[in-house]
């Protein structure tokens, strides 16, 4: 069975993971310790970084499907979704400055540990033939260490996008995008 197109994207399955850790993490660390009263600051933010979550899997997905009918379309999708993973980045970072914990830097073993985690989930191997991650993505316990995978998560989602829409732009300049190609055709139509 054929998936897809955004099934087989690295950017996609990371996007997809840190959407479904996020919601998870939401939940737990920041509405779960939220009096009966509730702080509205406390519930924009879980909503923000609930949308933020989905809005870079969403616009992976929307990116990828306007591929072949405009490259511009394609390029400021896979954008959306890279601020909108950005934005998340700095909402982990917001939630680890302001409880006081550490953001681990790259050099931290721990890291290398989440990264080797997250290559091993979004591994085309690790997906169903329905698409689907066989092996689920599990939020660390502390809340220190779910932030800090998930900045990393995230930290590896925004660099592949980068290189993503650098190589769309990149067969843009080459190649044109459809309207400018079905131009051509049109006029060597007319020429023959």
């Amino acid at each position: 069975m054929l998936l897809p197109k955004h099934k087989y994207l690295l950017t996609y399955r990371y996007s997809e993971i840190i959407h479904d850790l996020t919601v998870i993490f939401v939940q737990k660390y920041i509405l779960g310790s939220l009096s009966s009263l509730g702080n509205r600051s406390d519930y924009r933010s879980a909503d923000q970084m609930n949308q933020a979550a989905r809005s870079g899997k969403q616009n992976i997905v929307e990116g990828v499907g306007q591929s072949k009918i405009s490259k511009k379309g394609e390029i400021k999708l896979l954008g959306v979704a890279m601020a909108s993973l950005e934005e998340l980045l700095t909402d982990y970072e917001d939630f680890l400055r302001q409880k006081n914990l550490k953001i681990y830097p790259k050099d931290d073993p721990r890291i290398t540990r989440f990264r080797q985690t997250a290559y091993r989930l979004s591994n085309l191997g690790n997906l169903s033939d329905l698409g689907n991650l066989k092996e689920k993505p599990e939020l660390p316990d502390n809340p220190e260490e779910a932030a800090n995978f998930l900045l990393t998560l995230c930290h590896l989602a925004t660099y592949l996008l980068n290189k993503q829409i650098k190589k769309a732009e990149e067969i843009f300049i080459n190649e044109g995008g459809y309207t400018e190609n079905l131009f051509k055709r049109r006029l060597n139509a007319r020429i023959r």
